[in-house]
């Protein structure tokens, strides 16, 4: 393989991207401004959780396909092709998404381009943004061309989700740009994974409509969990029943607290933003009642907690199981369990956290909660429990075992994954999100 790759930014997209483009053959340089992660990650440390690729980081250290910088320089002696792959975060005070870590890259980038390099957008950007780059670009580092390749990973699976995705996109405005991205991704084609060549909105368009997507159907099932309550409905009986209609599907039908995390409700909001900038925000004013609805699961949740205590936090424990906003990931990002944490702790209930692999994470955003990286040490003396991300570990935990250290033994299944009839058989007193009568 002849040409050479820079993947600018090693957040989650950056470095999943940077390791899987070495494993895949090619040779890699990462970037990122901050010399301690650069010095982690060259030795061979990932910043993160996320299953699979701190092994196939060190695989390509090793092999002298991948290596990081922080040199702007660096990266554009050594690389053809440069994958943008910074944050994207959501502005303060506003919806619309702060968009100085891409421009900033790219500027940083373009006094040491040469004229035959492609510059590939891979952050979740609004529509237009690729036309900007291509404008900033035809003044600073004229030849260069630009192109979208949207990212469409999932954290807990982003190694599977960048070496086997579901369709590659590509958006081009020159069949040379085009050509190029054919040969880093020629592997994927020739296994038959779609490769779909569209113009830089559609490109653009692509991530942000697919996570506005998702997030409705979340949003969807949850809206009915709120109707199932006020009607005696069990909600998972009625999401495995709908899953059955082939034009619904049964994927994205877990009611529960809702969704969170650095995309989905950063991502929609910045959707709306940018369509009312375009004159379109009748389009989407739909989108944010899904936001509105997938908040609510968190404050029902208080509500529910509150009631099942007897209608009183305040000197009450409360035991977390779970922190991040999703299993199989450190991310505390919006997440919906800590969110519901500290408007317990604000209530005036001692809240313990546990989580496998989050407690780091959520401590440096909440430090004044309490945390345990021992599950049963968690519940000592817990008044409550709240299931609040289906980690394995709770979904296989011994409710006989749990028994033994509580205060009393309430749980609420803020996920729908515990096994209502053994923890009843146990002597739990379980309620779920969306079945009052489960």
């Amino acid at each position: 393989m002849t040409l050479r790759l820079s993947v600018i930014g090693t957040g989650y997209l950056g470095a999943t991207h940077a390791a899987c483009m070495a494993e895949l053959g090619f040779e890699v340089i990462g970037l990122d401004v901050v010399p301690e992660k650069v010095e982690l990650l060259n030795s061979g440390k990932v910043p993160f959780f996320e299953p699979e690729l701190e092994e196939v980081l060190q695989r390509n250290i090793a092999t002298g396909r991948l290596t990081f910088t922080t040199s702007f320089a660096e990266a554009a002696e050594f690389a053809d092709i440069h994958f943008i792959c910074v944050g994207t975060p959501q502005q303060s005070g506003s919806y619309a998404a702060d968009l100085s870590q891409v421009f900033g890259s790219v500027e940083s980038l373009a006094p040491y381009l040469s004229a035959t390099d492609l510059v590939v957008g891979k952050s979740t950007v609004p529509v237009g943004t690729a036309e900007k780059i291509a404008e900033m670009l035809a003044v600073s580092a004229p030849g260069v061309e630009v192109a979208w390749n949207p990212e469409f990973l999932r954290e807990g699976f982003a190694v599977q989700d960048t070496l086997e995705p579901d369709r590659l996109v590509v958006g081009v405005r020159s069949p040379g740009a085009e050509v190029k991205l054919r040969e880093v991704y020629a592997s994927m084609i020739e296994r038959n994974i779609p490769f779909l060549v569209t113009d830089f909105p559609t490109a653009e368009l692509v991530k942000v409509a697919a996570n506005s997507f998702l997030a409705t159907k979340i949003s969807f099932i949850n809206a009915m969990a709120e109707v199932c309550e006020a009607s005696g409905a069990d909600v998972v009986q009625l999401a495995e029943a709908i899953g059955h209609d082939t034009r619904i599907g049964n994927r994205f039908l877990g009611a529960g607290l809702g969704f969170g995390g650095g995309c989905l409700p950063k991502d929609i909001r910045a959707f709306m933003a940018r369509a009312g900038e375009l004159g379109a925000e009748e389009a989407l004013t739909f989108l944010r009642e899904v936001d509105q609805i997938n908040l609510r699961r968190r404050s029902h949740t208080v509500d529910l907690a509150r009631k099942e205590l007897g209608g009183e936090l305040r000197g009450k424990t409360i035991c977390m199981f779970g922190a991040t906003f999703k299993p199989d990931s450190d991310d505390v990002r919006d997440s919906p369990a800590l969110d519901v944490a500290v408007a317990l702790a604000n209530a005036g209930a001692t809240v313990v956290v546990h989580d496998p692999k989050g407690t780091v994470n959520a401590e440096r955003v909440y430090p004044t909660l309490t945390y345990s990286t021992d599950v049963l040490e968690a519940a000592i003396d817990a008044d409550l429990i709240i299931h609040a991300t289906e980690w394995m570990e709770y979904r296989e935990i011994d409710p006989a075992e749990l028994s033994k250290v509580v205060s009393q033994k309430n749980i609420i299944d803020a996920r729908n994954k515990l096994d209502v009839a053994s923890w009843r058989a146990a002597g739990w007193n379980i309620r779920a999100l969306g079945r009052p009568t489960a």
